[in-house]
């Protein structure tokens, strides 16, 4: 499996942070999670409108590698 981990803050409190996670199938690879990463991130985030990203990455889920 291939994850979208990314770092969500709420808006009006920037210091409360929590880690999130999307899963790919690995067939798709990390190619697949990079383009789409964006577009999965914008979802998020119209169904979370407190919150903003901070940060993402593209990795295997199952080894924890940063993948960029």
């Amino acid at each position: 499996m291939i994850e979208l981990f990314f770092v969500a803050c709420l808006i009006r409190a920037p210091d409360q942070c929590t880690d999130h996670s999307l899963l790919f199938q690995e067939q798709n690879g990390l190619f697949t999670c990079m383009l789409q990463g964006q577009f999965e991130l914008a979802r998020w985030l119209e169904a979370h409108p407190k919150d903003q990203v901070r940060e993402w990455k593209c990795r295997y889920a199952d080894r924890g590698e940063i993948q960029m």
